[in-house]
């Protein structure tokens, strides 16, 4: 038990001193990913804001009008919810094969595998930011409120991060040695977002015991809901759940870390 102590203390330090050396890396990658995801369209950047916008009227007209969701704010609600979701569902689905679609530069350079996964959610992180920068502009137009609870937003999105990072290390492991992990993850995640409260509000919409179980249970769906709370509703966030959360998500980091730094060597000679 003190050995794996000592073990992780040191894959600990080992992978932030890896994130400084390559820091410069994996800015240029995230830039040169992103330049060249619009290099060849006409709206350029814009799309990144347009597409969550257009799902945001999609979703407010099925679940705001046809289905009576009765959230305040629905639009905004909205837009957060599929924001977070959108940055979440397409860093666990690249994590998978992120691994495998790298293989030409795996082999030739050494990199510490996270690496690709930390420029992937860069990539959608940056993205999340534009869209979150839109959200600003639609509390205006709605007069939402704003109090000093809005900064809780920022260890919930931290938090979030983290649990990101946690899972997709072990799946992006896994993802090299299981060839349908990806076609499982896709239905896990189609499955998934009908639970973490998009759409409706777990807490008022899903009876008990089902609204804890996934209120509390389900990551993404707490997380999700803190960050609403946080910035629409002027509320704190629970803040012992948080807690355990962040609790969680060191550890998930921790051991998917430890868990790519010990089986990296072999990751070429198996593809």
């Amino acid at each position: 038990m003190n050995d794996n102590h000592k073990l992780s203390e040191v894959n600990t330090v080992r992978a932030i001193r890896d994130i400084k050396k390559y820091w410069s890396y994996m800015l240029y990658s995230a830039k040169s990913r992103l330049k060249a995801e619009v290099a060849n369209s006409y709206l350029n950047w814009i799309w990144w804001i347009l597409e969550p916008f257009c799902f945001m009227i999609i979703y407010t007209i099925i679940f705001g009008y046809i289905f009576d969701s009765g959230e305040q704010y629905f639009p905004v609600y909205i837009f957060i919810g599929n924001t977070m979701w959108s940055f979440f569902s397409k860093t666990i689905s690249a994590s998978v094969t992120i691994i495998r679609n790298n293989e030409t530069i795996i082999a030739k350079v050494y990199l510490p595998k996270f690496i690709l996964l930390i420029v992937e959610m860069m990539v959608n992180g940056f993205k999340m930011l534009v869209s979150f920068g839109l959200t600003a502009v639609m509390m205006v137009i709605f007069q939402i409120p704003i109090s000093v609870n809005i900064f809780w937003s920022i260890p919930v999105m931290a938090v979030f991060g983290l649990v990101t990072f946690g899972l997709g290390t072990l799946l992006m492991h896994g993802g090299v040695y299981i060839d349908d992990l990806a076609h499982v993850i896709t239905i896990f995640l189609n499955m998934m977002m009908y639970f973490t409260g998009i759409f409706f509000s777990i807490e008022t919409r899903v009876p008990e015991p089902f609204c804890s179980m996934l209120g509390i249970g389900n990551p993404v769906a707490f997380l999700l809901t803190s960050t609403r709370k946080a910035v629409m509703y002027a509320s704190t966030p629970d803040l012992v759940i948080l807690a355990v959360w962040l609790l969680i998500a060191l550890l998930l980091s921790a051991l998917g870390v430890r868990v790519i730094y010990k089986n990296e060597n072999t990751y070429v000679k198996i593809m």
